[in-house]
């Protein structure tokens, strides 16, 4: 019986795996393995599989169990359980809670006395969320300690060095050792990224919560190897992607040290929106004296909004603060809002120069995405400012645009659509400034109600063919409008209702649409206006004071008038198809169409007193002389008054389009359309109720679509009436036609404006060799200012100061023999201007009986030169024609040192100034490394 029973014991036992050392080998049994194998180690504790029980011969009845099974299932009970007994004993020892998985290329070398193992050769070693790769490593199962390094190869450079990574950090050194146990490591010669910097140290330390410790550290923003500059750290803390403190450091730059050193400071490296301080600027300016701008703290208040309050502020008392926020939701709506505020004190105070400014700047910009809600919007763009914030606005004084802003225009608009009905509503607030005279025009608000042309006469289930009266539609549009134009000082103190101008207006346009023998379309019309106003003026006159009295009276008026209107258009086509034996088989034919209109419209008079819209009183001179004088009591008001004189006109337009049909192979249809004449209209009237001069002047237009990007078009205009000579021999326009003198209308005038960009690619296009691919990657610009925010900046201009764009590829052309290609991108923008108008100030040509002309130009140039890839030049200028004197010049002057930029920028006329810039590019040392040196106009300093 013990024979058999220590025989089940010993099978059982074969049975069992204690494995300490798990290994995989591809070739060789000895513990080196070939440099062409792969290796694979897991460091685990013992895993014991379950015994399984022996099936029970008997049919499962335990009544059948003999002894000889009762005592091997007690003693492989007590096996198990000292088993499992010792296993937890080890891991509580050895303190490893995971696997340790290592790999090598090379070979794998295990001490089973010291329980180490040196691995070699492209070596990776994984605990958790460790990864450690390095040419040579050594670990030690007792002490759970990795060491890693490089291996030298024969010129002494050290391949393979230590990459360290556990989570989101990353280490890499000559040198380093780690414990799996405490997480603690040394590290020689590390180098980490963080966020835009770079860390070094001679020696550091790590602890369990992956925290280094620097000695003799250095950091950079610069990505070389050998860094262009780098702040010297004697010690630091550095919590990874949080922050770094460091205790006593200075500026190096290229290898050289410089006399700025600071005792201690800090770097954040959060990835996290956060809030923190911005650094202040300082400087000096003339009449305010030493200032500090710019400073602030910036408020991460939360994922959908910000805000950043600046001050500034100047030894002599001046200050001023400006509050900014972005604020985005997304597919809801974005915008960015600025408020600023100026306490101006010029001169000493208690002297006679002395006075105090304030000033203050709103601006406001709103956009709502389009799949926010498709039938309400909300837009505005705000753009106020007193007229004295840019006069005293240090940023504007080096920013000419903004200085010579002349008008600047705001707005807020909201819009629903009630499609159901038709119907929308849409309220608005404008404000218009005038810079140079403080004149303010603001409408708050204005409120349209538009209903959309409807048919009443339209039967709901058609059959048969549309009946002429089906085709009648009616539309509506209401507005209420309340607006004020007066004085910037003036605003805050005005009266509502004298001061403000508002009123209710009604406009129904019933209209149809016909065709006449099927060539011939009539459209008939008839528009009702009403005016609703509060209030009306009232004048008389004051016979003793002999000046007119303006009464106003409060209550309610309706101010209406109707008109008539009828047109009767057509096209008529005509095509010529020239001579192949001249032409050749390359033109097709050529197409005119001639589109004549003619427009007759009707409005009653509606002076009749029982109207009461028009009134008169009598005027008594001086010397008795009693005249009568006709007015209306609505007169400047918001919509105006109702006509005093009936009106019967005809208008005659004759519009021309003449097009080229060309063969052509790049084609599909094989044919192509040039287009001559794009448009040739021609436009004059005839007022029946006009007794004198019932013609109106004949207006001239032409559009020329010649060439792709450029759209030619000119209006002019031509006099009807010449001109007679009174008894004094002054020149008047007289009651008698230009064409029944043998003469052409008098030409009064015209205006044009040609803008044009030059560039290497639109050269080459023009030239041949080029392509419009190469200009298209020109266009969608963002740098330069938001013309959409400064009203009077030439779009043109702006773009044409910033076309000359860097290369997209570092690799170097060539040309067909090899060489470098010549590479200098550069952009010349030039516009012109230029407007003729009839003289009537100047001298009259009795023998012409016509005045002379006078012309208005206008010329702008613009443009940047990239002499390399770091250097950028770019200027603006222009001249006046008038006063014969250069415009606004500025030119400026950046250079980009890798680094740092450095950058200059110069007004040259009317005034002069300078703006000198050198910075650091990394945004985290921008507000901290730089240096900045300024003039204004308002300055003694001449530097030149």
């Amino acid at each position: 019986m013990i024979i058999l029973m220590l025989c089940a014991f010993i099978f059982m036992m074969a049975a069992v795996n204690v494995p300490m050392l798990k290994g995989t080998y591809k070739k060789g049994v000895n513990d080196t393995i070939d440099t062409d194998s792969d290796f694979t180690e897991t460091l685990m504790a013992p895993q014991i599989p379950a015994v399984e029980e022996p099936e029970d011969s008997t049919g499962g009845d335990s009544t059948a169990t003999d002894s000889l099974r009762q005592a091997i299932m007690m003693h492989n009970k007590i096996i198990d359980d000292s088993i499992r007994l010792d296993s937890i004993n080890r891991k509580k020892a050895n303190g490893i809670d995971a696997p340790v998985e290592y790999a090598a290329n090379d070979s794998i070398v295990y001490y089973a006395a010291t329980r180490t193992a040196h691995l070699y050769g492209k070596t990776n070693v994984k605990y958790e969320n460790m990864d450690l790769q390095s040419e040579k490593v050594y670990i030690n199962m007792d002490s759970n300690v990795v060491h890693a390094m490089g291996v030298a190869d024969t010129l002494g450079n050290i391949d393979g060095m230590p990459v360290f990574k556990m989570g989101n950090d990353q280490y890499e050194s000559k040198e380093m050792s780690f414990n799996f146990k405490t997480k603690k490591g040394y590290i020689s010669d590390v180098y980490t990224e963080q966020e835009d910097g770079f860390l070094t140290s001679e020696r550091s330390k790590r602890d369990s919560s992956g925290v280094l410790y620097l000695e003799h550290g250095r950091y950079t923003t610069c990505d070389e190897e050998h860094p262009d500059f780098y702040i010297a750290l004697s010690r630091a803390k550095v919590r990874p992607g949080k922050d770094v403190v460091f205790g006593p450091a200075y500026l190096v730059v290229c290898d050289v040290p410089l006399p700025l050193a600071i005792p201690y400071g800090f770097f954040p490296f959060t990835k996290k929106y956060s809030s923190g301080f911005i650094m202040p600027s300082y400087g000096d300016e003339s009449t305010r004296g030493f200032y500090l701008r710019d400073g602030g703290y910036y408020f991460a208040i939360s994922d959908k909004m910000d805000l950043k309050l600046i001050g500034e502020i100047y030894t002599k008392g001046s200050w001023g603060i400006t509050a900014t926020s972005n604020y985005r939701k997304r597919y809801k709506y974005s915008g960015t809002f600025l408020m600023s505020y100026q306490d101006t004190k010029n001169g000493e105070k208690g002297m006679p120069d002395f006075y105090e400014t304030e000033s203050f700047k709103i601006q406001w910009n709103h956009t709502q995405d389009a799949k926010a809600n498709p039938f309400t919007t909300l837009s505005a763009r705000v753009n106020f400012a007193t007229s004295s914030f840019e006069r005293y606005n240090l940023t504007s004084m080096y920013n000419p645009q903004a200085m010579t802003q002349s008008t600047r225009t705001s707005s807020v608009s909201w819009n629903t659509t009630f499609s159901s009905l038709g119907m929308t509503l849409r309220g608005t607030v404008n404000l218009d400034q005038n810079m140079r005279d403080t004149t303010i025009e603001m409408t708050l608000p204005s409120l349209d109600v538009m209903v959309t042309p409807f048919y009443p006469f339209k039967r709901k289930h058609m059959a048969g063919k549309e009946r002429w009266y089906e085709k009648i539609n009616i539309a509506y549009t209401g507005q209420i409008r309340n607006s004020i134009k007066t004085k910037e000082s003036k605003l805050l103190h005005s009266n509502f209702s004298k001061d403000w101008n508002n009123g209710i207006s009604h406009n129904i346009p019933i209209k149809a649409s016909f065709t006449l023998f099927d060539y011939l379309n009539i459209s008939p019309s008839f528009n009702f206006t009403d005016r609703m106003y509060f209030k009306k003026t009232m004048r008389s006159w004051d016979e003793d004071e002999q000046k007119e009295v303006r009464d106003t009276l409060n209550g309610f008026y309706n101010v209406y008038n109707w008109s008539l209107n009828l047109q009767a258009s057509t096209k008529l086509y005509g095509m010529y198809i020239p001579s192949r034996k001249i032409f050749g088989d390359k033109i097709v034919a050529i197409r005119h169409v001639l589109t004549p209109t003619v427009s007759f419209s009707y409005a009653p008079s509606f002076a009749n007193s029982r109207y009461g819209f028009f009134e008169q009183y009598a005027r008594t001179d001086a010397d008795g002389n009693v005249t009568m004088v006709d007015y209306s009591p609505f007169d400047g008001y918001i919509y105006g008054t109702s006509n005093k004189n009936k009106t019967g006109s005809i208008n005659f337009t004759l519009n021309n389009n003449v097009e080229m049909k060309v063969r052509s192979d790049k084609d599909s249809t094989g044919f192509k359309k040039l287009s001559i004449i794009d448009e040739l209209s021609l436009n004059m009237g005839y007022n029946m109720a006009d007794k004198e001069r019932p013609w109106s002047d004949l207006n001239v237009g032409i559009r020329l679509k010649w060439w792709k990007n450029y759209t030619f078009s000119m209006n002019a205009r031509f006099a009807t009436y010449a001109y007679d000579l009174d008894e004094n021999g002054h020149p008047y326009i007289g009651t008698h036609t230009e064409w029944g003198r043998g003469r052409f209308g008098r030409f009064q005038g015209m205006s044009q404006t040609f803008n044009v960009t030059l560039n290497p690619e639109k050269l080459k296009k023009w030239f041949g060799g080029g392509s419009d691919e190469e200009e298209k990657d020109k266009e969608n610009d963002d740098e330069g200012i938001d013309t959409n925010i400064e009203s009077n900046i030439d779009e043109d201009m702006e773009k044409g100061a910033h076309a000359a764009k860097k290369r997209t590829t570092n690799k170097a052309e060539t040309d067909d023999d090899g060489y470098m290609a010549f590479s200098m991108p550069w952009s010349l923008t030039i516009g012109y201007g230029i407007s003729m108008r009839e003289n009537v100030g100047g001298k009259f040509n009795t023998k012409t009986m016509r005045y002379g002309y006078k012309f208005t130009q206008t010329l702008n140039v613009s443009g940047n030169i990239r002499i390399s890839e770091g250097w950028n030049i770019s200027f603006r200028s222009g001249y006046d024609f008038e006063n014969h004197k250069i415009s606004m010049t500025t030119a400026s002057l950046s250079r980009d040192l890798h680094c740092f930029n450095m950058s200059c920028s110069v007004v040259l006329a009317p005034y002069t100034s300078y703006n000198f810039t050198f910075r650091c590019n990394a945004a985290t040392l921008t507000d901290a490394l730089k240096y900045d040196k300024r003039s204004s106009y308002s300055n003694a300093v001449q530097w030149y």
